[in-house]
């Protein structure tokens, strides 16, 4: 049994095994077809409240030690967390899914870091290529808007 971890966005490969998308809500613009997953495993991510803070961390980076305590806490509590260890057993290789843009700081590192933790064996891969190539963001434009009070006498 082997675990990787793979944005959802990366297209599908013959060897990523078994496709299970951790993330409690769908992402953004992906299609269930384009998707090609083998399962949604929703209660293995974090929880709503947890999720909700984080999402709402002013400092993601500086807060992530914090997160990913609770997360750890959250999947030694979770029988989800137990039943896909378990399915790891069951399979060669299982890709988790995620849709997090930042490859280093997201619940699926943790989720791979735990699984590590508790005799599953995982891969650790570099990112392919920047998140912003594999789904971009829209940069707002600003304008310039001209009134009778703003323009030059």
């Amino acid at each position: 049994m082997s675990f990787v971890i793979k944005r959802v966005y990366e297209p599908a490969e013959p060897g990523d095994g078994l496709r299970v998308l951790v993330d409690r809500l769908w992402p953004r613009g992906v299609s269930k077809e384009r998707a090609e997953l083998d399962a949604w495993d929703k209660e293995v991510a974090p929880s709503p409240a947890l999720r909700t803070e984080w999402h709402h961390a002013v400092d993601r980076e500086g807060d992530f030690a914090h997160f990913s305590a609770r997360y750890r806490a959250e999947l030694d509590e979770n029988p989800a967390a137990a039943a896909l260890l378990d399915l790891g057993r069951e399979h060669e290789r299982v890709t988790l899914l995620y849709g997090a843009r930042d490859a280093r700081v997201n619940h699926a590192e943790v989720l791979l870091g735990w699984l590590d933790e508790h005799g599953a064996t995982v891969e650790r891969r570099p990112p392919p290529h920047p998140p912003e190539a594999t789904h971009p963001v829209p940069v707002a434009r600003s304008r310039t808007i001209r009134t009778e009070a703003s323009d030059p006498p």
